[in-house]
């Protein structure tokens, strides 16, 4: 099954200011197309080629021979749900389950937003921070370079892009600004539900 860059699921200029048009050109155009192309040319000779892209995630992550492949496999698996964990005039109001499991899981709303922005802060260079299902239990992670919850065995619920490309032309070096006008503005809070309800296998 080869790699296909998706369309956005919105214009490029619809989640502007919070982030801009130039910033989707770049990530989604250049570096999202950069895994998939790579990722179908590494995936050649493997025997992964008819698998699903959950499944070279999880095997290419296991095999050492193929890191190549899982660090292009792995971040379009990422990106695929990056673009649908967005949407114009995000944020607000959090969907009735979910904001019950966030507050019996943190205390509070406000308190997972704290969690979550110190866990992405807090990821050294390049990666992404999560909020994660652990056998029924929402937690933070964090990850470096394109390694994703389900790679480690657990159901992604919502994930942040940390890398620099993700937000430096908007925000320069205020990676933390970045990630709270994020969460506030721009989280597609339904998709974020409807991963946990179905234990992350959303499609994309």
């Amino acid at each position: 099954m080869a790699f296909k860059l998706p369309d956005l699921p919105y214009s490029k200029d619809a989640l502007a200011p919070i982030m801009s048009a130039e910033t989707l050109e770049y990530h989604h155009d250049k570096h999202h197309l950069a895994y998939v192309d790579t990722g179908n040319k590494l995936i050649q000779g493997t025997g992964l080629e008819n698998k699903s892209l959950d499944e070279v995630v999880v095997a290419s992550f296991k095999d050492p021979k193929l890191k190549k492949l899982f660090n292009n496999a792995g971040q379009h698996w990422n990106h695929l749900h990056f673009w649908n964990w967005m949407k114009p005039k995000g944020g607000g109001s959090i969907p009735g389950e979910l904001e019950k499991r966030l507050v019996a899981d943190f205390g509070s709303v406000d308190a997972f937003k704290t969690q979550f922005t110190e866990g992405g802060v807090g990821q050294f260079g390049s990666g992404w921070v999560w909020l994660v299902d652990n056998a029924g239990k929402l937690e933070i992670h964090a990850t470096p370079n394109g390694e994703n919850p389900l790679a480690h065995g657990f159901k992604a619920v919502l994930g942040c892009d940390v890398w620099e490309h993700a937000y430096y032309i908007d925000y320069r070096n205020k990676r933390a600004d970045y990630i709270k006008a994020w969460l506030d503005n721009l989280v597609n809070w339904e998709y974020a539900a409807e991963m946990l309800r179905t234990g992350g296998k959303v499609a994309a």
